[in-house]
């Protein structure tokens, strides 16, 4: 059983390093030819090595970038696609809980049937509703702006519904002993329920900045400043080139850039992120 279970783990952990080189390989690739010169890639042969044009790559894309293709320096739109996806993260966290505390503390009328209409607005994402949303958003004069950004794709029906089960476990005796102890509603959610939900605010949190990171189609369609671009936003101009043929090795410094934040994001919070997403008992 021992030489049984020896084979086993090397066969696992084979075939584990096999599929972390299969999805890191891309990545080497990317960040091996943001370090060559433009000359590297006309001859249609993909160096394997890092070159030795690499500071000078990043520090055009970040100070300089190619303004033929309509692409700024993208230090400001790294900014900007920050603050988007903090508001969306943060954004969709605070109304889930506080709907989510609604529909499972609060007794009114109708209240099942509010969250299935929330629930099946998973079934209407941003492309299907795009351009009411979008009517609306400028009526409201909110197009070139954080707002306009990130206001309309706060809303989170997958959120509320992950923290309305998660509250459902909570034990009512500790509502009750709150109550005793003359704690409102609001001082019931503040001090008890959102302790308690720290690791599935952190898993949640990953999930929507990445979420609030990677849009392209909506800020495409609302910004027309380039005070308001974004990094995917960046990445799709710089690689389409106007009437040049791209850079690739600029477009491949833009996107180990744009990797950046959500590889940070994902490091720094790993540990409440999966635990978040495993745990099942307080």
């Amino acid at each position: 059983m021992v030489e049984n279970s020896r084979w086993a783990d090397i066969l696992a952990h084979a075939i584990l390093i096999l599929g972390v080189a299969l999805v890191a390989f891309p990545v080497y690739v990317a960040i091996v030819a943001s370090t060559h010169p433009a000359g590297t890639f006309v001859r249609g042969v993909m160096p394997l090595l890092p070159g030795a044009e690499g500071w000078e790559n990043y520090r055009t894309v970040i100070v300089e970038g190619r303004s033929r293709a309509g692409t700024p320096p993208i230090g400001g739109m790294l900014w900007n696609s920050f603050v988007m996806a903090m508001t969306i993260a943060l954004g969709k966290i605070a109304i889930s809980l506080l709907s989510a505390f609604a529909i499972v503390y609060f007794r009114f009328p109708f209240r099942l049937f509010f969250f299935w209409i929330i629930f099946l607005t998973l079934m209407l994402p941003v492309e299907v509703r795009i351009v009411p949303t979008f009517q609306v958003v400028a009526d409201l004069g909110m197009l070139n702006s954080f707002a306009g950004l990130s206001i309309p794709l706060i809303a989170s029906a997958t959120a509320t519904f992950l923290f309305r089960q998660f509250f459902m476990t909570v034990p009512e005796e500790l509502m009750e002993a709150a109550r005793v102890d003359g704690a409102g509603p609001m001082k019931f959610f503040r001090d008890i329920l959102v302790p308690l939900s720290v690791t599935n605010i952190a898993a949640l949190f990953v999930i929507m900045f990445i979420y609030g990171w990677n849009q392209y189609l909506w800020p495409l369609l609302i910004t027309t400043d380039p005070d308001y671009f974004t990094i995917v936003m960046g990445i799709q101009r710089m690689a389409r080139g106007g009437e040049q043929e791209p850079l690739w090795h600029l477009v491949m410094a833009t996107v180990v850039m744009a990797a950046l934040p959500p590889v940070l994001v994902i490091l720094f919070m790993q540990r409440l992120f999966v635990k978040g997403l495993t745990e099942t008992e307080k």
